[in-house]
């Protein structure tokens, strides 16, 4: 037990002189030449004006306000305000291997998409009897999900001053649901699929796909418990409840540490009845749902782990609170590559891992492809500072773009198990 805690406090350590490093080398000098006063001509009369005066910064860095909580008054836009996130915009372009989706080849597989799903949704109303008048989804280039799709390039998901972003927020949290399913973990563990490629299944946490009217889509992560709660000390981190709180809250670090390697996330009060169970088509996601002894209508997953109606998630009577994720783009418009992480944590109760033994390791992983011979390493490091910050412990892979190359940014997915603990 003694060697245990000595390793977790060298860990600690280790993370803690890497933060420090990083802000003393990088984030320091940024902010104090960005608050060094500028010298002005002896006769201008602007230097003899008050502070407070003082010109504003251009508004186009400024990011938009964002519909939860990111108002005019906020201490969120407030911080965007600040000097430090007014630096210049990411380097030009330069062509089409720096964008991940080529414009044309995207928009033709999404109509495709689209009428495939107009001439499915028919199929299913004319065998169930049902009259719609509803008209057939039509792809408009201008919505929020799809520029969102196609602004993402090797420097990140969206650009620092992205408008884009504001827009989907608001959409995921206020456009009508059109259909709900099962997320591809639920059906690889139902046999439904094979999601071999991008599948970890635990069963866990119960994860619903859930796509808008304008066939945006966006992961729902229901509530479990209350944001208050915390992770009882004698938990291991791979027993833990998922918080869907700490989706949202990741997503604002992220952008705050101007990584932008999160997906949008946004909070929804979700109508299970209306915007999940009346709009669904998987009769398996329909027959899981009951209501319980309190007149809350409950539903929970068909999985191998806690699948008994006491790990359900229940309404109040009918609303659920939950987090939304936008969607990236498909697997087959731009693929990923889902690596292990060198340092993955043991996932049994006595067992440990190399790193955790082997004072030699890391020097061995630095002579390993692909984090010899590109920054990979230093993007793995930008990550364990995130997840240190967010007290996520359960990044055992990580995903990039295969466009990118080896030198392509981490996109930092599944931070539901951070944020358990008031004090890290």
């Amino acid at each position: 037990m003694l060697g245990l805690r000595r390793d977790r406090l060298l860990t600690l350590l280790l993370l803690g002189a890497l933060l420090a490093a990083d802000l003393y080398f990088h984030l320091g000098p940024r902010v104090r030449r960005r608050l060094r006063p500028r010298e002005r001509p002896p006769g201008c009369p602007c230097a003899r004006r008050a502070a407070p005066s003082a010109p504003r910064p251009a508004a186009r860095h400024v990011p938009p306000a964002e519909p939860d909580g990111g108002g005019p008054g906020s201490k969120l836009r407030a911080l965007f305000a600040h000097p430090l996130y007014n630096e210049p915009e990411e380097p030009p372009l330069l062509g089409p291997e720096d964008s991940l989706l080529a414009g044309p080849e995207a928009l033709r597989y999404y109509r495709r998409k689209v009428a495939r799903w107009n001439r499915r949704h028919k199929i299913y109303k004319e065998q169930l009897n049902l009259t719609s008048l509803d008209p057939p989804l039509q792809l408009r280039l201008e919505t929020s999900w799809v520029q969102f799709h196609l602004g993402i390039s090797r420097h990140g998901l969206y650009s620092r001053s992205s408008p884009v972003v504001s827009k989907l927020l608001h959409d995921m949290r206020h456009l009508p649901t059109i259909s709900a399913d099962y997320s591809q973990d639920e059906k690889a563990l139902l046999g439904a699929c094979d999601c071999t490629q991008i599948v970890k299944p635990s069963g866990v946490h119960l994860k619903l796909v859930l796509r808008f009217s304008d066939f945006g889509k966006a992961m729902f992560k229901p509530m479990r418990q209350l944001r208050d709660e915390e992770t009882p000390e004698d938990f291991f981190y791979f027993i833990d409840f998922q918080r869907h709180n700490a989706e949202i809250a990741a997503f604002h670090l992220d952008r705050i540490l101007d990584f932008r390697r999160v997906p949008p996330t946004v909070g929804r009060l979700v109508n299970v009845t209306k915007e999940i169970l009346e709009v669904t088509k998987n009769e398996i996601l329909q027959s899981v749902f009951f209501l319980s002894p309190a007149s809350n209508v409950c539903f929970f997953a068909k999985c191998p782990y806690l699948c008994k109606t006491e790990y359900a998630v229940c309404g109040n009577p009918h609303l659920l609170e939950g987090s939304l994720s936008a969607f990236l783009p498909s697997l087959n418009l731009a693929p990923r590559l889902s690596v292990p992480s060198p340092w993955i944590r043991s996932y049994s109760l006595a067992g440990k891992e190399e790193w955790e033994v082997n004072p030699l390791y890391c020097d061995t992983v630095k002579q390993v492809y692909p984090h010899s011979s590109s920054g990979r390493l230093l993007n793995i490091i930008d990550m364990a500072i995130f997840d240190f910050l967010t007290g996520n412990m359960d990044r055992h892979h990580y995903e990039t773009f295969s466009k990118f190359g080896d030198d392509g940014f981490l996109i930092h997915l599944d931070n539901a198990r951070g944020c358990g603990r008031r004090l890290l």
